[in-house]
């Protein structure tokens, strides 16, 4: 185990390269560009054995990395905001054919107008691509998020391609000190890729070919079974990597200070240190509050959420990212998992941090206070100017 100073593009690097991945493919977008340079760093000074494809677009390196899996090659790619949209045709090609890449995303804001911050909007509008979301909190967890997505995107129950997000410039760009385990404790964890229903060169096959209606419900419903069997696999390949690496990342859904709290609010990405922070000096003022963090959201961890919710009597949740709903787009899925749940918890919808905007402490208390009032459950848009200069 070596400790560095990364960014969080540096990390999610770093694990590609211990993940000794075959084949990547990219187009430079802010503010993903440093993660692929750094990559193909590694490959020229031949620390990463791997075919580096240059592209014309997004869409090209993804139908790369998609081809390369095809033929049974472990492949990475990472993107942002635009670059991720321009993939999406191809994303559905990738879960459809079972292909398991892996792939990083810096969360940024999608235009018009035109912004490079961190925003969740371009992986939440892809929630329904048939891709595994990991959301990261810290670059440490980038990087081991890296390495467990690459070993459950090639479980045999699962097969299924990836995206590993961080936020934009709080981890893309920023530094931290980072525990980088060993290629040896890595290629235990991590075996070589076993090829499953892959084209062989020189062998007549199909992968991805047409099926009528008849057929092709068939290959939905395994697909659904796939994502089903996503949390046992996730419990097994985290514990493997807890036992070989030495770090428990907690889960789906890893909570704080929630098992006694009158409220609970729910982050994801890197608004949970500012939240942790706190739920630290609340509680050290006889406020009992608590906080969970959402690591995977896709799939969504409903039975995970339902165990947290009958355990709490307000819930709050804090999403980087406007659907056109009545809520923001994590709210909206706390609440359908919650449905009929015979104890429910007042549910309230923070949309915060938009576009780049800092989430600060000062927000997040207020958020708490609201929490905690008798104002009945709403979407609160928290960080508005106007709003702001009204409060004075």
């Amino acid at each position: 185990m070596a400790r560095k100073v990364l960014s969080g593009n540096s990390a999610q690097a770093y694990a590609a390269r211990l993940a000794r991945v075959q084949v990547v493919s990219a187009y430079p977008i802010t503010p993903q560009t440093s993660i692929v340079e750094k990559i193909a760093d590694f490959v020229a000074s031949g620390e990463l054995p791997a075919q580096y494809v240059k592209v014309e677009s997004e869409h090209s390196a993804l139908q790369v990395c998609l081809s390369a899996s095809a033929l049974g090659a472990r492949t990475y790619t990472a993107t942002s905001s635009q670059g991720l949209l321009l993939m999406h045709e191809l994303l559905h090609w990738a879960s459809g054919m079972r292909a398991p890449i892996v792939m990083g995303v810096v969360n940024r804001a999608v235009a018009p107008p035109w912004n490079i911050g961190a925003d969740h909007t371009d992986t939440i509008s892809q929630r329904d691509t048939g891709w595994l979301q990991f959301y990261a909190e810290s670059n440490q967890e980038v990087l081991d998020t890296v390495l467990e997505a690459f070993r459950l995107a090639e479980d045999p129950a699962v097969r299924l391609p990836v995206m590993v997000a961080e936020d934009a410039f709080y981890l893309s760009h920023t530094v931290e000190p980072v525990d980088v385990p060993d290629p040896a404790q890595v290629d235990r964890f991590l075996p070589p890729r076993e090829p499953h229903a892959v084209l062989v060169p020189g062998e007549t096959a199909r992968l991805g070919s047409f099926t009528g209606p008849d057929r092709y419900v068939d290959f939905r419903r395994q697909l659904a079974r796939a994502v089903r069997e996503v949390p046992r696999t996730l419990a097994e390949v985290e514990a493997d990597y807890a036992r070989v690496v030495g770090r428990d990342l907690g889960g789906p859904l890893p909570t704080y200070r929630a098992d006694d709290a009158d409220a609970v609010l729910l982050t994801m990405g890197t608004a949970t240190t500012t939240a942790r922070g706190v739920v630290d000096d609340l509680r050290a003022a006889g406020r009992k509050v608590g906080l969970a963090q959402l690591r995977l959201f896709r799939p969504f961890p409903d039975d995970t959420i339902r165990q947290l919710g009958v355990s709490v009597d307000r819930l709050g949740v804090v999403d980087r990212a406007y659907t056109f709903g009545p809520s923001g787009p994590v709210a909206t899925e706390v609440g359908a998992a919650l449905y009929g749940v015979s104890r429910r918890p007042l549910l309230t919808s923070f949309l915060a941090g938009i576009g780049g905007r800092d989430v600060t402490p000062h927000e997040v208390r207020r958020m708490f206070d609201t929490l905690l009032s008798d104002e009945p459950p709403s979407t609160h848009w928290e960080d508005l100017e106007e709003e702001a200069a009204v409060r004075g």
